[in-house]
């Protein structure tokens, strides 16, 4: 094997399955070369993480192979979508960092689909059946077994249409009719045991209104919208594997009707699979993240503690941090059960290179530099990312009167303990070192306030500074700070997949998922900031300024900690 062909062979290996295939019918001159996918999310909720894979995917493939890729709202069920998710869904695909050819919507093609289904029950392939869902589901039989034609499955082809255009009627009963494909009811693909295609809703759709009182299944609608829009690829979750034989062989109708029946392979759209992303510590379950908003058991959709796109988004997640981490999972055929672990490294590590360092003390205690000038301050300067130069400085005030954190003094500390104790020198970060020589307890024991010793030629940047210290402890000037809340949050669920308990979601639920502090300190230059700003609280971990903040009353939520502590509480 020459180099150029080793190199060629690695590149291959390198590739998804779905690049393998898209770049194999490229090569076979299919669809003219052409490269279209789309994402189709129905309105009825908010994007979730699983659907950032879906979205990175459908918009990827178009990107990498010159194409284009379109977003389509599969809006074919008015009781349960609305205008809100779909603003929602453009939004977070936005702040992604995808753009979207066109916009389209299922119900761009009622008529057509409406004028699809009329042709194939003109062309006895379809009928009219009144039964109800629970006799139509007896009648299915079993993967084993064949089902029971419908006792309307033979009815005229004149009365099917009839009825037809009897269920788009606002007299017409919700659950009265359905119009069926008449397929196979043999089949050993379930799908194909003569599929429901229309059914009536009466709930006045959120762009048609009440021009429609039929609606079409997702199974009718969603093939023939990728083909009427020319989508070359529709690329979906492995749970569509069995609809696969049903999506093609309507398409197969489809052009038939268009008198393209001697062209069945060329130019439709084709159906590729991949594993849908499931995380621990949380359900994707579209239902159960509706329930979870509408009980209130968390605080909208875009709660911090939920998979959520807006949740991430408000918790402090950066966009690339989520598509590093899909991009590093890959795309397979199994399903798997990621560790939300490796989305929070991710996340950590993108937050490394762009977060603006500030301080922050979450559980203060008072500070007094006893030799420190009464009334005197000092503005010190502070490197806002070490990791980009580019990001300069900002200062913070010093003062005699400070709050440091609490865990990082100790009366009787053991030898390893390298923070404040009663006789060592620990430096204050940008200031001085700092020798402690005591503390004041109250009635009960507790430390009410740390009392030291400051060098006046310790500052950074002087000679003294340069002196061993161990401990460098952050702090923030008690009269010059800003009193804020700050939210902590823990994984949504005690169960690492509450998807495969048997008990109800609800009774997995973290009741400790969630942690206000509200006595929280932050410097000046912190207090201003808006959500959208990623931030360090140094040796604390990454926040962001949240959407309930206010000039006077700040909030930030807690994104992820600088190290992965959840792991260390596991062992």
């Amino acid at each position: 094997m020459t180099k150029n062909e080793y190199e060629k062979s690695e590149e291959k290996k390198s590739l998804s399955f779905v690049e393998q295939l898209v770049e194999k019918d490229i090569s076979e001159g299919k669809n003219a070369g052409k490269i279209q996918t789309r994402f189709p999310p129905e309105p009825n909720g908010y994007l979730h993480i699983g659907h950032a894979k879906a979205i990175c995917m459908d918009f990827g493939i178009a990107e990498k192979y010159n194409g284009t890729c379109n977003l389509r709202f599969d809006d074919t069920n008015p009781s349960k979508e609305n205008n809100e998710y779909v603003e929602n869904i453009q939004s977070d695909i936005e702040w992604l960092g995808f753009h979207w050819a066109n916009i389209y919507y299922a119900s761009d093609y009622f008529q057509k689909l409406w004028d699809f289904a009329v042709w194939m029950i003109k062309k006895g392939m379809a009928y009219v059946d009144e039964q109800t869902s629970e006799q139509i589901a007896a009648q299915k039989g079993t993967p084993t077994e064949a089902g029971k034609p419908s006792p309307f499955r033979d009815r005229p082809i004149e009365e099917s249409l009839e009825l037809f255009y009897k269920m788009n009627t606002a007299e017409a009963v919700e659950g009265s009719m359905v119009l069926r494909a008449k397929l196979d009811m043999a089949n050993p693909n379930m799908h194909f045991r003569d599929p429901i295609m229309y059914r009536i809703i009466h709930t006045p759709h959120h762009r048609t209104g009440t021009a429609w009182h039929a609606y079409p299944m997702y199974d009718f609608a969603h093939g023939q919208s990728d083909y009427f829009e020319g989508v070359t690829h529709s690329i979906c979750t492995l749970e569509f594997v069995p609809h696969r034989p049903l999506y093609d062989k309507f398409i197969d109708f489809l052009k038939e009707m268009n008198g393209e029946g001697d062209n069945l392979n060329d130019f439709r759209p084709r159906q590729i699979e991949f594993n849908r992303l499931n995380m621990t510590y949380t359900v994707m379950s579209k239902r159960k993240l509706h329930a979870l908003v509408t009980e209130g058991k968390v605080n909208g959709w875009d709660d911090p503690r939920m998979p959520t796109i807006c949740g991430m988004r408000r918790r402090g997640y950066s966009p690339q941090s989520i598509r590093k981490f899909i991009d590093s999972i890959g795309y397979t055929k199994f399903d798997a059960l990621n560790d939300v672990a490796l989305l929070e490294a991710a996340v950590r590590e993108d937050l490394n290179m762009r977060s603006t360092r500030v301080s922050a003390v979450l559980n203060p205690v008072k500070l007094v530099i006893t030799n420190y000038p009464e009334g005197q301050t000092e503005e010190m300067v502070s490197v806002n990312n070490p990791e980009n130069e580019a990001d300069g400085t900002h200062t913070i005030t010093f003062s005699k009167n400070l709050w440091i954190e609490r865990d990082d003094f100790m009366e009787d500390a053991p030898k390893k303990f390298f923070r404040m104790t009663p006789g060592k020198e620990v430096r204050l970060k940008n200031a001085y070192i700092v020798k402690c020589t005591g503390c004041t307890k109250d009635a009960e024991g507790n430390i009410t306030e740390i009392q030291a010793e400051y060098d006046p030629i310790s500052k950074s940047g002087m000679e003294g500074a340069n002196r061993k210290v161990k401990g460098t402890l952050h702090w923030v000037s008690a009269d010059h700070c800003k009193k804020a809340e700050v939210r902590v949050y823990d994984r949504l669920f005690n169960v690492e997949n509450p998807s495969a308990e048997a008990a109800d979601f609800r009774e997995l639920l973290n009741p400790d998922s969630l942690q206000i502090i509200s006595n929280c300190y932050i410097e000046e230059y912190a207090a201003n900031k808006q959500p959208g700003e990623y931030l360090q609280f140094q040796r604390i971990g990454y926040f962001m300024a949240d959407k309930d903040s206010t000039s006077g009353h700040p909030v930030f939520n807690k994104t992820v900690g600088l190290k992965d502590t959840w792991a260390k509480i596991k062992q």
